[in-house]
């Protein structure tokens, strides 16, 4: 059958169709304040709430309005994953550090889980589960090696799945194994990022959106700041830019590589489809070096399927076809399945690919999550700004690193180097499943 293109699919995220973001007033930019924050994502308004109910004179500014960008933009997967494995980890930092930072996502988790119900914010929020796909018997071992750390260190409930059980959690021929783990959940993205708008503005977080911050200065008593509506002198600076990160900052801007992150949205399919292809409802992913992710929307009638874009420059048409070819690989009966939805938002990938906080002078930074920013955006938002408030308790964290990440060469903004990276990331996952079908 002939693949119906997606010439009337929306850009904008499936999420906003269904929410809208708190109409905020336009305030004067004061001179003064205790803290700046740069960024309106997730971890500006995390620090926000955490700095203005501990009394702090807080001004955050987006250069948009504020709802724009990743943080709802995302595909609603609250894993808090960690790009490089534990055996890595391991070789970059000892195993002591390494298992700290595995053990920190199971807090950050149930710290999200424990916020979402302290502050009553409804985002369609399920602890769905996740389960993680292997396309070879090397990915299958990895994974049940995974499994066994995840139960048996840290507590989680986790477990590998073997070829003959797939279809309890997938209904698909494409994977040779698996793990599951239930700490993991899903929810509607722009309703958490709307919910933590409203909350930092009842904390009395001054927040202006559509004000880009144009530069800064570190001086001996904080850092002077400019923004496009005049000039602001805070003791501290805190950046959470992420994936959004301009020319404000050239440092930070060499050290993080926009990377698009596209999300496609099916029609509404029936339900003997979704329990024949997502029997479980679950979160979903797998270990290709291209690697995606994919999930049932909040209500269970449509699939969410994400992947790395490759694109740098406009909205071009052959990433979403390439995202309906790989669902179509894995769901071969939804070939000729019609698309309502496709949009990306950028993603911050660095060369150390661990989600940090780090310092210079008396600017802080959050930063650096690799496409998991949900449950890391509001985790780290809150170490930091403990750490600006000098509780020492509170802030520490297997995440605060100094120095910083190194600065990536060759590159000073634009990601041109990107469709080489995805193009040799391709030729190995290709190589992977052809070595697959030969065995």
């Amino acid at each position: 059958m002939t693949k119906t293109l997606p010439h009337s699919a929306k850009s904008t995220p499936y999420w906003w169709d269904d929410c809208s973001f708190p109409s905020l007033p336009i305030r004067d930019v004061e001179k003064t304040c205790d803290v700046a924050i740069v960024g309106g994502g997730y971890t500006g308004l995390s620090a926000a709430i955490t700095l203005a109910r501990a009394g702090r004179h807080v001004q955050l500014f987006d250069r948009q309005a504020l709802g724009l960008a990743a943080s709802s933009r995302n595909g609603g997967m609250a894993s808090g994953s960690i790009r490089p494995g534990r055996k890595e980890l391991i070789k970059r930092f000892g195993e002591e550090r390494a298992n700290g930072i595995l053990m920190e996502g199971k807090q950050a988790r149930e710290d999200l889980w424990r916020f979402l119900k302290d502050e009553g914010i409804e985002c369609e929020f399920t602890l769905s589960g996740l389960f993680d796909g292997a396309m070879t018997a090397d990915e299958a071992d990895e994974l049940r090696r995974h499994a066994d750390f995840l139960h048996t260190k840290l507590g989680i409930e986790a477990f590998p799945v073997e070829r003959a059980n797939i279809g309890k959690y997938i209904g698909t021929d494409l994977y040779v194994g698996g793990m599951v783990r239930r700490d993991i959940g899903g929810l509607q993205p722009a309703k958490l990022l709307a919910g933590m708008i409203r909350i930092a503005s009842a904390a009395n977080a001054i927040l202006h959106e559509n004000t880009a911050v144009l530069g800064s200065i570190n001086e001996a008593a904080g850092v002077r700041i400019q923004t496009q509506r005049g000039e602001v002198f805070a003791a501290k600076l805190l950046v959470c830019t992420d994936g959004y990160t301009d020319g404000f900052d050239p440092w930070l801007r060499r050290r993080l590589v926009p990377v698009r992150s596209r999300i496609i949205a099916t029609e509404p399919l029936g339900t003997d489809v979704m329990d024949r292809v997502m029997p479980a409802r679950m979160m979903h992913g797998d270990m290709r070096k291209l690697s995606y992710y994919y999930r049932p929307s909040p209500d269970g009638t449509r699939i969410l399927f994400g992947g790395r874009d490759g694109t740098t420059e406009g909205d071009p048409i052959a990433p979403t076809v390439h995202l309906q070819t790989e669902l179509a690989r894995l769901f071969p009966e939804l070939a000729s399945i019609a698309l309502t939805h496709s949009w990306f938002g950028y993603v911050a990938m660095h060369r150390d690919m661990i989600p940090r906080m780090f310092s210079s002078g008396n600017t802080a930074y959050a930063t650096g999550y690799c496409g998991s920013g949900i449950v890391w955006g509001r985790w780290l938002g809150k170490k930091a700004a403990f750490k600006i408030l000098g509780d020492g308790e509170q802030s520490r964290s297997a995440f605060d690193f100094d120095p910083a990440p190194k600065a990536v060469p060759f590159f000073s903004g634009k990601p041109w180097f990107i469709p080489i990276v995805y193009a040799m990331y391709e030729r190995h996952d290709k190589k992977t499943l052809r070595r697959r079908q030969k065995s």
